[in-house]
């Protein structure tokens, strides 16, 4: 059976020479064997170089291979060779018969092996192959269908099956050609894999041989720490012990020296003036015996160190020391759960919670929170860290915002969470802030009253922030002594607060005396109005950041014209005073007198 028509025939006396030939692979072994004796043929065949040049031409009546150089100096295009017809040489392009093409005549001839022979039937030696049966799938003649076996089979004019079997096997070399290239490029990817391989083992082998010196560095210092305590214990053992040898040496001495006067004053034969000392040295040698009572004679410690070094469970540890094998792939991690019973939102700040559900085996690296601008706008990052829990301030007063959050890790990013709707409060409630107050100022009340040690004007801001929105809120004047300046109005953060508010470009202020006020920006002064405070006076500040003005008020009077205009910004609640003034914050509200 043919492997490749998979027909079955018997052999006959010609054995394997009786199948039937392949004449597709005849004729591009022709083409191949054809090209190759035109290539070495191609040579000058009048160069006197050896080896020689490249024919560039061939002269059709000649009958002679020349090269360019040859050419123009033994066959030039005149006299009697102007009539001679020049030719590209055999393997050339445009040589006839060249390059696979069909030829025929005398040019063929000079291509060195002539056009391809047209291909007759086997069973038909005069007829042409003209049709092709789909049941046998092979080409046949008409006398084929006629006379022979093909007769009654379904067959097809054989230029049509050509050009169908071409464009199929065109499209199957497309899908071939798409399969190579993702086998180059996945040739690549394996070859840069090698290197990536090479380079994170080397950068490994570094790591694990900076741990392990690490580890053995720990034990080094650990070592030396518990040398330390061994030699002093040793040195404690050896003072107690030397202590008690002088100690015991000093009494020894003071005995023996006691023992020997005892024993001079036995010897003395006069009872009187023996009787006269008697008692107090009986005295004196009781207590010199009481000296020596039991233990006197002991040791205070003992030659063994009662200090043992447990180093088994550390043995155990560096012989259990491996790496971690992770039981599961290490992918990006999942959707991070809200809290919302610990979400919440106060003045112009909202409090967002969130956890990871549980049994998520991917490790997480952090988390990356989003905010949107209030209106609708735009997600923003506000927060990227280890955090569960996160507090953003300074947001918009009467302002709904969307939050999400999501989780990343070395793997990459992971999905949001579900969005979250914040409202940020209608009304700013807010005290004093004692932690961006100037230090001479001195807050009471819950931070809702303040005043100052120095007869210097200082700074203390609100805790609040506005940027958008209308907001009102009033300041009672509880202390009045001496006619001081207060300055009443707003600020940014970083507003300078040793001295007035309104002298700097970073606060916009009232001050005002008992009898009349001033608008100060800059240190420019302007707008002076009659009418002061005093004790018990409540001093209003309207700050519009729709229409971006400040107004001010005293006692539900307004004073004087708007304040300042085109204020836009972040500002904060602001006032400055001396030891002379205290105020108290008494009202906040969006409605104004």
């Amino acid at each position: 059976t043919c492997p490749q028509c998979h027909r079955s025939a018997s052999l006959d006396q010609r054995g394997l020479r009786g199948f039937q030939r392949n004449r597709l692979l005849e004729a591009i072994v022709q083409r191949y064997q054809q090209g190759r004796v035109a290539a070495a043929a191609a040579k000058c065949q009048l160069c006197d170089r050896s080896p020689p040049e490249p024919a560039a031409v061939l002269c059709e009546q000649c009958e002679v291979l020349y090269c360019a150089a040859c050419q123009l100096r033994c066959h030039p295009a005149r006299g009697p060779f102007a009539k001679h017809r020049l030719v590209p040489p055999p393997g050339h392009p445009g040589a006839p018969g060249g390059g696979g093409s069909e030829a025929s005549g005398k040019g063929a001839a000079g291509g060195g092996g002539g056009g391809r022979k047209v291909p007759t039937c086997a069973e038909h030696d005069l007829e042409n192959y003209s049709m092709y049966c789909v049941s046998c799938r092979s080409p046949v003649c008409y006398q084929c269908l006629e006379e022979g076996r093909h007769a009654k089979h379904d067959v097809k004019a054989l230029g049509a099956m050509w050009k169908q079997h071409k464009a199929q096997l065109s499209q199957a070399l497309n899908g071939i050609s798409d399969k190579a290239k993702e086998a180059k490029e996945f040739l690549v990817q394996l070859k840069n894999l090698l290197q990536q391989i090479q380079e994170n083992g080397l950068d490994y082998e570094a790591c694990l041989v900076a741990q392990c010196d690490a580890l053995v560095d720990a034990l080094t210092r650990q070592k030396a720490k518990l040398l330390t305590k061994v030699t002093k214990e040793r040195e404690h053992k050896l003072k107690i012990v030397w202590d008690q040898i002088n100690h015991c040496t000093l009494k020894l001495r003071q005995s023996t020296g006691l023992m020997e006067y005892c024993l001079e004053v036995i010897k003395e034969n006069d009872p009187s003036g023996f009787l006269q000392i008697s008692d107090a040295l009986i005295k004196r040698v009781q207590v010199s015996q009481e000296q020596w009572v039991k233990g006197a004679l002991e040791p205070k410690v003992s030659a063994e160190f009662d200090l043992t070094l447990d180093s088994e469970p550390l043995l155990q540890a560096i012989h259990q020391l491996d790496f971690i094998q992770m039981k599961f792939p290490v992918t990006v991690p999942p959707v991070p759960l809200l809290q919302l019973e610990k979400c919440c939102t106060r003045n112009n700040s909202v409090t967002l919670a969130w956890r990871m559900p549980p049994l998520s085996h991917n490790p997480v690296e952090g988390y990356i929170l989003e905010l949107d601008d209030g209106d609708g706008g735009q997600f923003r990052e506000v927060y990227v860290g280890k955090e569960t829990l996160c507090t953003i301030d300074g947001l918009h007063f009467n302002s709904t915002y969307n939050a999400r959050v999501k989780a990343f890790n070395s793997s990459g990013v992971g999905p949001y969470s579900k969005t979250v709707v914040l409202q940020t409060s209608d009304v700013a409630w807010f005290s004093f802030d004692p932690s961006s107050a100037h230090r001479d100022i001195v807050l009471s009340n819950d931070n809702q009253t303040a005043t100052c040690s120095s007869y210097d004007d200082r700074v203390v801001l609100g805790t609040a922030a506005f940027s958008k929105g209308v907001h009102y809120w009033e300041l009672h004047v509880d202390r009045y002594d001496n006619h001081p300046d207060p300055a009443f109005g707003i600020a940014r953060i970083n507003v300078v607060k040793d001295m007035m508010l309104g002298k700097d470009d970073k606060a916009w202020a009232m001050y005002v005396d008992n009898n009349r006020s001033w608008f100060m920006h800059c240190n420019s002064h302007t707008n002076r109005t009659e009418g002061g405070v005093s004790k018990g006076a409540t001093v209003g500040v309207l700050l519009d950041l729709n229409k971006h003005n400040l107004t001010f008020f005293i006692n539900g009077q307004q004073q004087g014209p708007p304040a300042f205009e085109n204020v836009e910004g972040v500002f904060m609640p602001a006032l400055s005073l001396n030891r002379n003034v205290q105020v108290s914050l008494w009202q906040l509200s969006l409605s104004c007198p």
